[in-house]
């Protein structure tokens, strides 16, 4: 099992940055690839970035390419969500989760296998 605990969400006006943090614990020496998605107040669970194994690969989801890093630093065991240039849109929980399997297309949520609690980000404009 791998366990991600998120951190480092608040609150920022618009145009700021913030930076989210998932550390893994658990079946961390495995080929492990991590994933961010939001939930924003009744929406669905939306995609945002994700970061192979091993930082070679990573994905974005169109509503945050540009503005958005993802980054990992395995010796720590934590994967990084930079987020620049924020919108009030971007508001949402936003979860970190690790799956095994990379997909040649943009991850689904059914394609996480291990799911944190989530951190809120709040953007006010």
């Amino acid at each position: 099992q791998v366990q991600p605990v998120e951190s480092g969400g608040g609150s920022v006006q618009a145009g700021g940055s913030l930076r989210v943090s998932c550390a893994a614990s658990g079946r961390t020496d495995s080929s492990v690839n991590m994933g961010w998605f939001r939930q924003a107040p009744g929406k669905e669970r939306e995609f945002v970035a994700a970061i192979s194994w091993n930082g070679g690969s990573t994905y974005y989801g169109d509503s945050v390419k540009g503005r958005f890093t993802i980054s990992r630093d395995n010796a720590k065991n934590t994967v990084y969500l930079q987020m620049n240039s924020l919108k009030p849109e971007d508001t949402a929980v936003y979860y970190c989760a690790a799956y095994f399997v990379w997909t040649v297309v943009l991850p689904r949520a059914g394609d996480m296998d291990y799911w944190g609690k989530g951190t809120l980000v709040t953007v006010s404009s």
